[in-house]
């Protein structure tokens, strides 16, 4: 197996463990080797790094990016959060901390962009949508 199939292989197992197997189908619809190399290099090279723990560099992510107030790419980590373990409180503490080091506005957005989610997985489970659209 070549080097490149094997870090797919890694990213691949990472995204399942996640819960997220089925992210960024907009890239490789787009542009494969985008697709490719997130695979490849974020998750199988990256996020399957030994040192921290899948649940660690979850917990890392989340921080980086409330801390960022990024506008997307969030809901899906909140979703893995969560699919890996990481509870309600866990996820909302990190909210907490992060906003004390960032300014308060980030928590404010991480709120609304977690209830978000929260809100959607709830619809999801009525039966009310499919699937997720907030990714």
């Amino acid at each position: 197996m070549s080097d490149y199939a094997k870090r797919r292989k890694r990213g691949m197992a990472v995204l399942k463990k996640m819960g997220r197997e089925a992210l960024m189908l907009e890239q490789k619809a787009l542009y494969p080797d985008l697709y490719e190399m997130s695979v490849g290099h974020l998750f199988g090279d990256v996020w399957a790094r030994p040192g921290l723990s899948l649940r660690e560099r979850q917990l890392v992510t989340l921080a980086a990016n409330i801390a960022l107030a990024r506008p997307s790419g969030n809901y899906s980590h909140y979703r893995s959060a969560r699919h890996i373990g990481i509870t309600h409180k866990e996820i909302c503490e990190v909210m907490i901390q992060v906003g004390h080091y960032a300014g308060w506005p980030t928590v404010s957005n991480a709120v609304r962009q977690y209830t978000a989610v929260l809100e959607e997985d709830q619809e999801i489970k009525a039966g009310k949508k499919k699937k997720p659209t907030l990714v």
